[in-house]
Formats: C-alpha cells, structure tokens, sequence
C-alpha cells in the first residue's frame, strides 16, 4: 500500500482529485488532497498572506501532523512549484515526487518565468478584493479553460472553482536543500498536448529513465482522464 499526497493547481482545491482518490483507495492506497489555504472550502481565509511559501507550509504540516513518510508527492499544473518547494522542507518525508502536467521549477524561479505567457494571460481579466489581486476569475464555462470538454464535468467545476491569488504565481520559490531535492526519484505524467512546451531533455530523460507518462487529454487530466490518471501513479508506486 502506498500513501499519495495530492496538491492541487491554481484556482482548484482538493475537491477535484475526489474520482482519481476514489480509485487509489479502492485499490487499497492512502490517499490524502489538502486545500491550499486561500482556495476551495478554505477560499474564506484568502488575503494579503497567501502566497506559495505559505501554500508549501499547508502540506508540510500536514505530513508532520499526520506523520506521514515516503509519501508520493504529487503536485498539477502550480502544483509542480509547491510539491518542489515542500521536497525542499520535508525530504525525509518524500519517498517520489510526480509532476503531474506541472511546472517543473528550479531555485529562484516563479510561476511566471517557468509558464510565462500562459500565466501572465490570466492577469488582465483579474480583480483586486480587500487588496489582494485575484487571477482565474471562476465563469460558467472555466471548466473548458482546463482543457475539459464534458458538460457534467464542467457544471461540476463552476460550483467549486475559486480564484488565486496573484502573489502565489510571482513568488520564487528558494530551495535551500537542493542536494535532498534532486535525489528523490522523479516523475512525470503529461498531456500529450503539452510535451512539446516543455523541457526537451527532462522529457527525454524522464521517457529513457521509464518516469514518463503522456495521456492524450486536457491540462485537467485528474478530472477528464481520471482511470488513466491512477493506472500512471500506481505504475509510479511499483516502480
């Protein structure tokens, strides 16, 4: 039995593993999906002090608390910057780090250098409240913005999606124990559709070394693919 951490992407919360967690318990694994402080059913406490140092706090103290080890830490889209960052302040915790369609940062990098203008399109359609400049503004139709196409699945997300706050994309991430970081095995699972925007020789390392997985989906591949999802973090528990 392995024990999974699922840290979402910006804009989302950890409702939106719910069908890939039901198919790792079923299989008889462990599975944990915080929300980020800020986002989801914890969108009450955003404000001025949410940022990604605070977001890497949320998970770690979740694994000190529930005493958790040689967890598979797996991090969607913005996701990719805080499990890095959380690697970096709980290593003795973290057995595989899994980039799930994520940004893959290095010491002193933001969302904004790592996505830059997929990112940096989300700014002018955001919003200030009580002083916090908001991005991902939830519509109808956010949903289709993921790369989801069904009608359900998008219903779905417009009653839960929430914005981000702006701060989060724009903070480097500081590694300050990088030698622990980049000896924890790492994976990738991919869209197809995205591999080509992406590092060429970590991909290309990452398919020699057996630690990549490209599933022919939207960016939201948890929600759209949620089967093909699984059977990849299972194949990661076992390699």
């Amino acid at each position: 039995m392995a024990t999974y951490v699922l840290v979402h992407g910006g804009g989302h919360g950890g409702w939106c593993y719910q069908p890939v967690a039901r198919l790792l318990r079923a299989a008889g694994h462990e599975v944990y999906a915080p929300t980020l402080t800020g986002l989801g059913e914890r969108a009450h406490l955003v404000g001025p002090h949410v940022d990604l140092d605070l977001h890497i706090q949320d998970v770690v103290a979740l694994l000190h608390y529930e005493n958790l080890r040689e967890v598979i830490l797996v991090g969607h889209s913005y996701g990719g910057m805080v499990i890095t960052g959380i690697a970096d302040r709980a290593a003795d915790r973290v057995g595989r780090l899994v980039y799930l369609d994520a940004a893959n940062p290095v010491n002193g990098q933001s969302l904004v250098d790592v996505a830059g203008p997929i990112i940096q399109a989300t700014r002018p359609t955001g919003k200030v409240v009580d002083g916090v400049e908001l991005v991902l503004i939830p519509f109808p139709e956010a949903g289709a913005f993921y790369g989801v196409t069904n009608p359900d699945d998008i219903a779905w997300m417009a009653d839960r999606l929430t914005p981000h706050p702006w701060r989060c994309f724009e903070q480097p991430l500081t590694l300050t124990n990088e030698a622990a970081v980049w000896a924890i095995p790492q994976y990738h699972i991919v869209c197809t559709s995205t591999l080509a925007t992406r590092d060429p020789e970590l991909m290309a390392k990452a398919r020699a070394d057996g630690r990549l997985w490209d599933i022919d989906t939207g960016h939201d591949l948890m929600i759209t693919e949620p089967q093909a999802t699984a059977n990849a973090l299972t194949e990661v528990a076992v390699s």
